[in-house]
């Protein structure tokens, strides 16, 4: 996924209301007037929430006589979440070092729980 891609998902991702879309969203496709009925927001401002999402390759628009349902395209967010899986590798990794650090200090610190002498 290349950085711009990247970017614009992020961006989406960072709106509360873009973020409930998504969610409604993988139930199904959805009309505008579906998707702005939980939100006390105008459905043009809801409209201008999907265009982010569209422009982003979130979702994708598609007619049908004179409704037009939103559709989640969850390929970008596998490449966010993958870009992510390389922070949650560190951050799992530095907290089983904090981890042992503590019980290292922690047996110093009570020497009831110091392992007996031979």
């Amino acid at each position: 996924m290349n950085a711009d891609t990247l970017s614009a998902v992020f961006g989406a991702l960072a709106d509360p209301t873009r973020r409930a879309i998504l969610q409604r969203l993988t139930e199904g496709d959805a009309q505008v007037s579906d998707l702005a009925a939980p939100f006390a927001i105008s459905q043009p401002a809801i409209s201008r929430h999907l265009k982010v999402l569209e422009d982003a390759g979130l979702i994708s628009r598609s007619r049908v006589a004179t409704a037009r349902f939103s559709h989640l395209e969850a390929d970008h967010l596998k490449g966010a979440s993958e870009y992510m899986e390389q922070y949650k590798k560190f951050w799992g990794e530095s907290f089983d070092k904090l981890d042992g650090a503590l019980a290292a200090f922690q047996s110093v610190a009570d020497p009831e729980k110091r392992s007996p002498h031979v």
